[in-house]
């Protein structure tokens, strides 16, 4: 019987790859030099540190512009709120994978609703997706990738 796997991943290298090229990005600049202004990445969080509000929102766009470039998806970014102490402006970035209780039962209900001849399991951070023809997982992914879910999905392990 035909599968897929429906998963919410963030490729780890190309995240670490985006993080340093964001802080070569800041310390060629300009306006951010001798501010010791920087992205510090501790697994799946991000700290953006720099003296004033103003220069962490630019830090962020400049992240969010590296990270699209590395073909990371930005919907997968919750950004955190910017606290100022000192000469210090600090933002912490949490990047979400895996797909939440929640969201999971939201993508059962979209693929119940559908109609077509198909079952869904959840399985810890990922739902599985099974029935007979392939064309009906087929129009599972496209009814889900047009659905407008708050995370960003990818469709693995497909089997025939």
């Amino acid at each position: 019987m035909p599968s897929f796997d429906v998963v919410s991943e963030v490729n780890v290298h190309e995240l670490s790859n985006a993080v340093d090229q964001t802080n070569r990005d800041v310390a060629n600049r300009f306006d951010f030099k001798g501010t010791n202004s920087r992205v510090e990445q501790s697994e799946f969080s991000l700290m953006l540190i720099a003296p004033t509000r103003f220069q962490v929102d630019q830090i962020n766009d400049i992240l969010r512009a590296r990270m699209a470039k590395r073909g990371i998806d930005v919907a997968c970014l919750e950004k955190g709120k910017i606290s100022e102490s000192h000469h210090e402006a600090r933002m912490e970035i949490t990047v979400r994978r895996g797909i939440d209780a929640e969201l999971a039962r939201k993508i059962t209900r979209l693929v119940k609703d559908s109609g077509l001849k198909v079952q869904s399991a959840i399985q810890s951070d990922q739902v599985r997706v099974s029935g007979k023809k392939r064309d009906d997982l087929q129009q599972i992914i496209a009814l889900l990738r047009k659905s407008n879910l708050s995370l960003p999905l990818q469709f693995v392990n497909f089997r025939d």
